[in-house]
């Protein structure tokens, strides 16, 4: 089995999904992993990372090769059974901090901006263009591998590769398989009692549908008391979601940062007083940025001086698909797919989360059915954003960034359509200064 890890040079996560694959027997077996960046430094960290598991937990048997730029992707790619995507196009500097610095001058205020906002518009873009060029080299030169996209903005980037390329993608998140367990910790409840749980939506925003005790018993009236009453007597990390229990009746997948900058509800400069009630950490993205900086500088010096590098299976679901599809033992996921009825009243061609079966036939996602009026609500709010920051991809055309901006309800709540195009131009006038053109 060969798998190649695109952006290797995220060496946290390159350890956590490889390191995932070298403790799973039915992987090792003539397994090449192969390692691709652009970055010369970091992608050398990664292979001394990875070269470390290997010798430590699979006995030196797998053969670890190392790819440096775009001369090389080709290589890396070819043969390939499995390709893991973790880039991020533009980094910190100078990409993030233009999709934060270039809105603030309009007054627009975001808190992640990488999976929808004006930030989430241009920064699937920019990465667009270059998964382009990894889908092209993927049809020539490994046509049947799977690619397992966990780069954001994740319904854009997978509604793209699945719509508009031949790759046989499937998009992975964090927070569906902890969504759960953790809102349980948070409520004080034991999540030993969960006997059941369904979620669908779509990637970021999905819901939390069902969720009943070993017995059978509806848990959600339980949960939607405590989370009123935490709400209303201290401030938390999570109010935003709670809020969204009140108001919409359900539990959504990701982080309140992520979610207060995906309506028009919480982050209002009419209503400043909105955001220390909800506790709402403005520029949190570039505030993680520079402290994951400063932590791989520590993290570093530790793992590359000669320090003990130690791992235990993660809950990332890379390594359980290649496991499932490899020994053809059926798994369970929450994958990111093109809907095709699957979500009925949402749109065909969007992007959805939803439960797949992963065996040896790959990823089959599961028909949903309907969901709640009011969740396909909100969801339409972001795909609607979503398809046509993917149209302006497929078309080069720059009036499909202005209709994303317009669609995109924190902004549009926000700012004038004026604004709305000066901002994007701006935008787009400083992706192409920087090298990182989105048209």
């Amino acid at each position: 089995m060969k798998l190649t890890f695109m952006g290797a040079g995220s060496t946290i996560f390159a350890k956590n999904v490889i390191g995932d694959v070298l403790m799973t027997p039915a992987l090792t077996q003539n397994l090449t992993v192969a390692l691709y960046d652009i970055d010369k430094e970091r992608l050398e960290d990664s292979y001394v990372v990875v070269d470390s598991l290997n010798k430590k937990y699979n006995d030196n048997k797998a053969t670890i090769e190392k790819y440096l730029g775009v001369e090389q992707r080709k290589a890396a790619l070819s043969g390939a059974d499995f390709v893991v995507n973790a880039i991020q196009v533009g980094g910190y500097e100078p990409c993030t901090v233009m999709d934060f610095e270039i809105p603030k001058k309009y007054g627009l205020r975001q808190t992640i901006g990488d999976t929808l906002g004006i930030g989430g518009i241009f920064r699937g873009l920019r990465t667009i263009k270059v998964m382009k060029e990894f889908a092209r080299d993927m049809e020539e030169v490994c046509p049947d591998a799977w690619f397992l996209n966990y780069t954001n903005p994740m319904a854009i980037l997978t509604g793209y590769m699945l719509r508009y390329t031949k790759v046989k993608t499937v998009g992975l998140c964090h927070s569906v398989q902890v969504c759960t367990s953790q809102l349980f910790e948070q409520l004080g409840l034991d999540h030993a009692q969960i006997g059941k749980e369904y979620i669908a939506g779509i990637n970021h925003m999905a819901w939390l549908l069902e969720v009943r005790d070993k017995d059978g018993k509806d848990l959600y009236p339980e949960i939607k008391r405590l989370a009123k009453e935490k709400n209303a007597k201290e401030k938390h990390g999570n109010m935003v979601r709670f809020d969204y229990i009140d108001k919409l009746g359900y539990y959504c997948t990701e982080s309140s940062e992520h979610n207060a900058e995906y309506n028009p509800f919480y982050i209002k400069s009419k209503y400043p007083e909105l955001i220390e009630k909800f506790n709402i950490p403005l520029d949190e993205y570039p505030r993680r940025c520079v402290k994951q900086i400063a932590d791989w500088e520590k993290q570093r010096e530790e793992l590359l001086g000669g320090g003990e590098i130690q791992h235990e299976r993660s809950h990332e679901y890379a390594s359980r698909i290649m496991e499932a599809v490899v020994t053809n033992t059926p798994y369970q996921i929450g994958g990111n797919v093109i809907n095709n009825g699957l979500i009925e009243n949402l749109p065909q061609d969007a992007c959805v989360e939803v439960p797949c079966l992963v065996d040896g036939n790959g990823v089959q996602p599961t028909r949903v059915g309907r969901l709640p009026v009011q969740c396909a609500a909100m969801n339409m709010t972001n795909i609607n954003c979503q398809l046509l920051t993917i149209e302006a991809a497929a078309t080069g055309k720059k009036e499909h960034i202005y209709q994303a901006a317009m669609l995109e309800p924190h902004t549009a709540a926000e700012l004038s359509i004026d604004d709305i195009i000066a901002m994007c131009d701006e935008l787009i006038e400083a992706h192409e200064k920087a090298g990182f053109p989105v048209l």
